[in-house]
């Protein structure tokens, strides 16, 4: 089993994910590499669903089915979150990368790796340009799907520094700490409730009253990939953001959220940044939950 020399950050390169290929495909967990799928794939020329071509030796998630708790709307259990990941061939020092499909690059996978972490996985990563930069770029697919050794796994976490809950949006509101709303400037207004062709979840339009909007789009080259530290750093500045104080991102339902948590915590370092994964689908429709609207 061979593979590249270990990047220094949780952001690895497609050519370093291509350059590992053997270790991802091997029956040894050291390497996993995993898709994740949206609920809904967007139009697209390259194959955005895991059955129509996936990176050798990807396993194939899907964010609402996998990933989720329907029922009560919320993330996996801790037993349940243990029996997904063993199942999958993965073990507490498994090196796992996550990449994934979407309106927005990685868009669910980001979900996976703030999941992961939030469970007290160790060692997460994520492709950097997602699925959409591995096809553009004419790396390898197949539609083979692994069949790893189911492998016991026990959760370290939960860990809820990282997860923001209606408590924590109240008292941010009340001591004025910042809040990023990473959603379309369309939803921060309130002239949308949800992105165009999904459903709308919420009750009412808006933002938190003193979130600042911050658009997930604009934290991401056209290729997908991130921007430099100096370029991000300096749109969080401009958004009042700076690390000094404890910070919470949030959207509709936690996904485009993590994105921005994971540029800001893992990024840029920031100490204390939490997801609110309960997002505005809450938000939106608690009773006598205050909202803003317009810009």
């Amino acid at each position: 089993m061979t593979q590249a020399s270990e990047p220094a950050a949780p952001l690895v390169t497609a050519e370093w994910v291509s350059n590992t290929l053997d270790a991802f495909q091997d029956d040894d967990p050291a390497y996993r590499l995993v898709e994740v799928n949206s609920p809904e794939s967007p139009d697209s020329d390259f194959p955005s669903r895991y059955d129509d071509g996936h990176i050798p030796g990807a396993i194939g998630f899907q964010w609402d089915e996998d990933l989720s708790e329907a029922t009560e709307r919320d993330i996996l259990s801790k037993e349940a979150f243990a029996d997904l990941v063993g199942g999958a061939g993965i073990t507490e020092d498994s090196t796992v990368v996550f990449y994934g499909d979407g309106w927005i690059a990685n868009w669910f996978a980001l979900f996976a790796y703030w999941e992961f972490t939030y469970y007290g996985h160790e060692d997460a990563r994520v492709l950097d340009g997602g699925k959409e930069y591995w096809v553009e770029n004419d790396y390898p697919l197949t539609t083979d799907a692994p069949g790893f050794t189911a492998r016991e796994y026990t959760p370290r976490g939960p860990f809820e520094h990282i997860r923001a809950y209606r408590d924590d949006i109240e008292h941010a509101i009340e001591n004025g700490l910042p809040m990023v709303d990473v959603r379309s400037p369309e939803e921060f207004s309130g002239e949308l409730i949800a992105p165009e062709a999904l459903d709308e979840t919420a009750q009412r339009g808006g933002h938190i009253p003193g979130a600042t909007n911050v658009p997930v789009a604009t934290v991401l080259n056209d290729d997908g990939t991130f921007k430099g530290e100096d370029e991000l750093r300096a749109r969080y500045a401009e958004a009042g953001v700076t690390g000094g104080e404890s910070t919470i991102t949030y959207c509709r339902v936690g996904e485009r959220a993590a994105i921005e948590w994971f540029v800001l915590s893992e990024l840029l370092g920031f100490e204390d940044v939490r997801n609110y994964d309960g997002s505005w689908t809450e938000w939106g429709n608690l009773i006598g939950a205050p909202i803003e609207t317009g810009e």
